[in-house]
């Protein structure tokens, strides 16, 4: 049971921000604002999506990218933050489960996922 205060708050939050529809296996580019110092920038982050999980105002969204060196680099997002100024969705991809952790064990073209016909 939850307050229902805050549920009204909540759910404001979510009304406010404008969120593409996207599930585990579709490709992002998320436009982050990073503070340094007085300044601030606008930094995109691409990768794949392997989960997604919350409800309201706490969903969060991990998205995994392959860094230098084919080293992988895994982010949490959370959905409804002020750092995230916009979510573009890539490429559908055809998955099968809702978490996609299996990626973290595979590499190279083992680690594609193919993109969805519609």
């Amino acid at each position: 049971m939850r307050n229902k205060y805050i549920e009204n708050f909540e759910a404001a939050q979510v009304a406010s921000k404008t969120i593409p529809e996207f599930r585990a296996g579709d490709t992002l580019r998320l436009a982050v604002t990073i503070k340094e110092g007085d300044k601030s920038r606008v930094q995109s982050y691409e990768g794949v999506c392997i989960a997604k999980r919350g409800q309201g105002t706490g969903q969060t969204v991990t998205v995994r990218k392959i860094g230098a060196n084919g080293v992988g680099i895994e982010r949490i997002f959370p959905l409804y933050t002020d750092s995230i100024s916009e979510i573009k969705v890539l490429r559908r991809g055809r998955v099968r489960r809702a978490k996609l952790f299996y990626l973290r064990d595979l590499a190279g073209k083992k680690a594609r996922i193919k993109e969805l016909r519609k």
